[in-house]
């Protein structure tokens, strides 16, 4: 091979930022933005919207575990193409809901894509990277997560206002037709794995010097996943910032809009600082726990979220809101990073996204339980403090758990 040449694997992993673009950040990440416009248009309570978020996860869930193994038995080419597809689809058909059994249902369907695409696309770092890079690789499809909730954050404001009252359905039609978009070049660019293609993982090395990459696992051994204790309770550490860092991200705008008077524009300004800021914060925690160990890495990680919930919900004046946002945007996606490269090291590449579908389970229960609990607490209390301290709470003891896997190694069964 050329020395010259750019490794394919830097393309497939670009192409891994756009499916974290569509699949999070405009098919999940949106909805915080559009959520006060479909309350009105629809005349929904915030336990139906909490509802129509724990639909989405719910079908994230069931096709994250799924997703990840069809992937590791596949290949994540095709998988994510049909999955990005499914979710463009039925994004387009959410903007056509009238009622709130339609909604809950386009919105259990593109969940249903979510998972299968956001999480076959965390694992190619696995697959194209060495252990020593891993991280770094997966933070930059993490990346995409914030590049897309920057995008959205500058662009939903705008339809809405442009479109008035229907403006949330328009937001749906051209959040859906960019992720169709996204599907095409995903199946056009991603490969599965560099010995399909003759190459070596980026960072790997060899005594003999041949450019012939050798699979670690040579045997679908799915036994490697679920019996091996430290992907359990790894599982147990994703589940605490699914629930928490949901609670945040869903009632962002409606706590900025409908408790503390805010305008849609300033609170689309706030999210738009959350998703560039969060452009680059997967990048530095994988790196990061590359350095430091995954523990410490995911430590540091939950205390700094717990932070940006904590001073959110108490600092209840502008600069407190920015000071929040900034944390938080920093921080936002470091878990689900630190986590991707973390089953990659356990589980090895081959099986990589098969074992982040596993753990993903936990973490997809957790965002299922967090919209309801605090839309609940929401409507109980009449107010977002209740909820986004109780994220804190949560998010403290994520930290504490986090410290557990330095005990933990990957013989462990």
């Amino acid at each position: 091979m050329n020395k010259n040449r750019t490794h394919y694997g830097w393309f497939v992993i670009l192409a891994g930022l756009l499916v974290t673009i569509g699949a999070h950040g405009f098919g999940r990440m949106s909805y915080t933005l559009i959520l006060p416009a479909m309350k009105d248009g629809l005349n929904f309570s915030y336990t139906q919207l909490g509802l129509l978020g724990t639909g989405n996860f719910i079908g994230y869930l069931l096709m994250a575990i799924v997703g990840g193994f069809l992937a590791a038995r596949f290949g994540s080419r095709i998988v994510i193409t049909l999955a990005l597809a499914l979710m463009g689809v039925t994004m387009i058909f959410t903007g056509f809901a009238e009622s709130f059994q339609f909604a809950f249902g386009t919105r259990l369907l593109t969940g249903l894509g979510n998972g299968a695409a956001y999480v076959p696309a965390m694992a190619l770092g696995s697959a194209w990277f060495s252990v020593e890079r891993r991280g770094f690789a997966t933070g930059i499809v993490s990346a995409g997560i914030g590049g897309g909730t920057m995008i959205a954050g500058l662009l939903v404001p705008i339809i809405l206002n442009v479109y008035g009252t229907e403006g949330w359905r328009f937001a749906w039609y051209y959040l859906g037709a960019a992720v169709l978009v996204i599907a095409c070049v995903a199946g056009l660019v991603i490969r599965n794995r560099p010995e399909n293609l003759g190459l070596l993982q980026i960072g790997a090395k060899t005594d003999d010097g041949r450019n012939i990459q050798k699979p670690t696992v040579g045997v679908m051994d799915w036994s490697r996943i679920y019996k091996v204790k430290s992907v359990w309770y790894l599982g147990g550490v994703y589940f605490l910032y699914g629930f928490s860092y949901i609670i945040y991200m869903t009632f962002f705008a409606a706590y900025l809009c409908r408790e503390m008077g805010l305008t849609s524009q300033e609170a689309g300004r706030l999210w738009a600082l959350v998703g560039g800021l969060s452009i680059f914060c997967g990048i530095i925690w994988g790196g990061l726990s590359d350095k430091l160990g995954r523990a410490k890495g995911a430590a540091f990680a939950y205390v700094a979220l717990a932070i940006s919930y904590a001073v959110f919900a108490l600092f209840q004046v502008k600069i407190g809101f920015y000071l929040s946002a900034i944390v938080f945007g920093l921080t936002a996606w470091s878990i689900p990073t630190i986590m991707a490269a973390t089953a990659g090291d356990y589980v090895g590449p081959r099986l990589a996204p098969a074992g982040l579908g596993f753990i993903t389970l936990f973490f997809g229960i957790g965002q299922a339980l967090g919209p309801w609990v605090g839309g609940y607490l929401a409507d109980v209390t009449r107010s977002f403090t209740g909820p986004f301290l109780l994220a804190c709470a949560v998010s403290l003891i994520g930290a504490i758990m986090s410290l557990g896997l330095r005990a933990i190694n990957t013989s462990d069964s």
